[in-house]
């Protein structure tokens, strides 16, 4: 039997695409209902969409195998963005008011709305967090309603490259494929996997992926900064493929014998590793190699903890994702960081009900796409599915990707959700539209009504005959 009502999400990753379908319980809790999986490698990397042909072939199968295990055609999927160049940037914009003016809400969405116009070069704001309000000297969350000479909007904005962000978008429009929403992935598995006690004591959510390491901080339930370090799991692999192994033998000697810290005392030298059938490798080698690369991103990852919230970390370190899972990896993180609190997020904080093993493994490598999964709240199906049947519908228009039905455009307010260039394009061509009508009936004369034409006519008329009869007295005095 199809399913009639159901929401789906893609996360576009580097070593796979991962599509996953699920409804939404009374009780809170989700069902998936399908899983697909696809490799990646040869077309994303670090996150970000390379050869567009390849991700469209990629995300219609996903589409089109998803379809067909719940037997109905999929109308619109939730699209997680990530991947490398993702940075935030602090940005203050202020008003100057005159005497002590009342803040109101058109003040704050005005300041908001300067904000997300803001030019940077290459570059493009996927979304924009606020950080405080500063209403003269004084710092609040909500200015509405206080009195003050000068409003100040203090703002993080997360920034992508042009380039990647439209590749994502062609990708969906080229494939045909609507887009109901597309949310900061980070900002997604936060939701996900901190506690709000953590993301109000302040904290730092590590997510250690194949070729990408995601570094998110939370101070007072707000996001501080984010940053995206092109360093993981694969560059450990990398390392080892060094000792001229190909790379499935050098993932595998990761798995079966990688630890993130080892105590010196600990390590017997005499203790080979075997490479092949003729090679083997010292235990202390390897782990020295190990070790190596992943200092590294620890180090880049520590970096990334700006100056000011490093010492007001009361919720320690939160470590998430495929990486998360090398043995004493929490270890590596305390010994470098010396933040003693550190947790392993193995899975989301909401109820999951499936019957897939990946799902059920726990292991954090599905976090993120549950993540977007949890944010959807519109259904994604659309009409029943037949194999033999054009996946998208052969005689009917595809959706502009990023267009709920292809027509609307809605205005968003909620932290972590990225417009859709389609979107974008819409509210510019809206904005322009807009402004050239000001300017229209601006430089055109006051026409008056009808009525009022006429009664000023009928007001001047009796001065008008006065005047008339003042000439025709003098010309008659003449005569």
């Amino acid at each position: 039997m199809a399913a009639k009502d159901f929401i789906v999400a893609i996360e576009l990753g580097s070593s796979k695409v991962t599509g996953i379908a699920g409804k939404k319980n009374l009780d809170g809790s989700i069902s998936v209902l399908a899983v697909v999986k696809e490799d990646s490698s040869s077309f994303i990397r670090k996150g970000v969409v390379y050869n567009i042909n390849q991700t469209v072939q990629c995300v219609s199968n996903i589409v089109k195998k998803l379809s067909a295990a719940l037997k109905s055609e999929i109308a619109q999927v939730y699209v997680g963005v990530g991947g490398q160049s993702i940075r935030s940037e602090k940005n203050v914009i202020g008003k100057d008011l005159l005497g002590d003016t009342i803040v109101t809400q058109e003040m704050v969405n005005e300041l908001m709305d300067t904000n997300r116009n803001m030019s940077y070069p290459e570059q493009e704001i996927l979304d924009a967090a606020t950080q405080e309000y500063k209403v003269d000297n004084q710092l609040q969350l909500d200015p509405v309603g206080i009195q003050c000479s000068r409003l100040e909007g203090n703002f993080l904005n997360i920034l992508w490259r042009k380039t990647f962000y439209r590749n994502l978008n062609k990708c969906f429009d080229t494939a045909g494929i609507a887009i109901a929403e597309m949310y900061l992935a980070p900002l997604a598995l936060a939701d996900s996997v901190l506690s709000d006690s953590e993301k109000r004591s302040g904290c730092v959510l590590v997510d250690l992926g194949a070729d990408t390491t995601t570094v998110s901080v939370y101070y007072k339930n707000i996001l501080r900064h984010l940053a995206v370090i092109p360093l993981g799991g694969n560059n450990i692999t990398k390392d080892i493929a060094s000792l001229q192994m190909d790379d499935e033998n050098a993932e595998k000697m990761k798995l079966k014998y990688g630890n993130a810290y080892t105590d010196n005392n600990e390590i017997d030298n005499t203790l080979m590793f075997p490479i092949d059938a003729d090679r083997s490798i010292e235990s202390r080698k390897f782990i020295e190699i190990v070790e190596g690369r992943l200092q590294e991103i620890i180090e880049n990852v520590w970096y990334q903890v700006p100056a000011e919230y490093a010492d007001r970390l009361l919720g320690g370190i939160i470590l998430t994702g495929g990486g998360s899972n090398m043995k004493n990896i929490d270890m590596a993180f305390r010994n470098h960081t010396h933040i003693e609190k550190i947790r392993i997020a193995k899975f989301v904080t909401q109820t999951i009900n499936s019957n897939n093993n990946d799902i059920n493994a726990h292991n954090g490598m599905m976090n993120t796409v549950l993540g977007i999964l949890a944010k959807g709240d519109m259904n994604c199906a659309g009409e029943e599915y037949s194999e033999h049947s054009d996946l998208f519908g052969a005689d009917k228009p595809k959706p502009a990707a990023g267009m709920q039905g292809g027509t609307h455009v809605q205005q968003r307010n909620n932290e972590g959700v990225v417009l859709t260039e389609a979107e974008k394009l819409k509210i510019e061509e809206m904005r322009r539209k807009a402004a050239e009508e000001a300017a229209r009936k601006e430089s055109e004369p006051e026409v008056k009504p009808k009525d009022d034409a006429d009664k000023e006519k009928k007001g001047m008329k009796p001065h008008v005959t006065k005047l008339k009869n003042w000439f025709r007295s003098l010309v008659s005095e003449d005569e």
